[in-house]
């Protein structure tokens, strides 16, 4: 299957549990540690637009300080696409995926980071739906391709201390519940029953490097 067409799949279902946010979820906990629904939305934004600078040709220290700071504002929703579209209009320029892009962890063929990003962002369209108590079902054939690639990578991004440790799963557990239990989340996890209280958390710190595990 085409991976750009996987990634831009994977895209969509992150932005599309991003507009359906209201201000009120804003503060809302995550199966992310630490962050909340603004600071995981924040995440993806700030990787959307690293991977829009990154796949150009720029490095990390051309990009310096650029992408610092709040990236989303008072609109998750339209950041989120808006940072989508640039990845995506990036990653689709003739010959992009021919390239090598140099990431916090060295040179990367682009095609293996886009390998890279449509598993995260997966992952985190996942953890967006729960923490919203959206639909948590995913593309069940972008689901498959990001399994069959991150199976030989889970032990390097443990060893990274790119992901929490695994989680055990029953036997007959589907595949979407595996790879998300790789990632160290529990598929069952849900948000307290609890309201949560309007606001927004300032986000973290961008990075260059793909960081699934929250």
């Amino acid at each position: 299957m085409d991976p750009l067409e996987l990634y831009r799949r994977s895209l969509n279902e992150f932005t599309a549990r991003a507009t359906q946010v209201s201000s009120d979820l804003w503060s809302a906990p995550t199966p992310c540690t630490d962050w909340s629904v603004y600071d995981l939305i924040s995440h993806v934004v700030s990787e959307d637009r690293w991977t829009a600078r990154l796949i150009a040709g720029a490095t990390i220290e051309e990009v310096g300080d650029e992408l610092d700071g709040d990236l989303v504002g008072s609109d998750p929703a339209g950041a989120a696409l808006a940072a989508a579209a640039a990845a995506d209009l990036a990653m689709s320029e003739p010959g992009a995926l021919d390239r090598t892009v140099r990431l916090s962890a060295g040179p990367t063929p682009a095609v293996e980071y886009l390998r890279q990003l449509m598993t995260e962002h997966l992952v985190h369209a996942w953890d967006l739906a729960v923490a919203i108590r959206a639909d948590p079902r995913l593309d069940a054939e972008v689901v498959h391709e990001a399994s069959c690639w991150f199976v030989d990578r889970m032990r390097l991004y443990q060893e990274g201390n790119l992901i929490r440790p695994g989680i055990d799963v029953p036997a007959g557990a589907g595949e979407q519940d595996r790879l998300i239990a790789s990632f160290g989340r529990d598929p069952g996890w849900r948000p307290p029953r609890a309201a949560a209280p309007a606001g927004a958390t300032a986000p973290a710190r961008a990075t260059a490097s793909v960081r699934a595990a929250g």
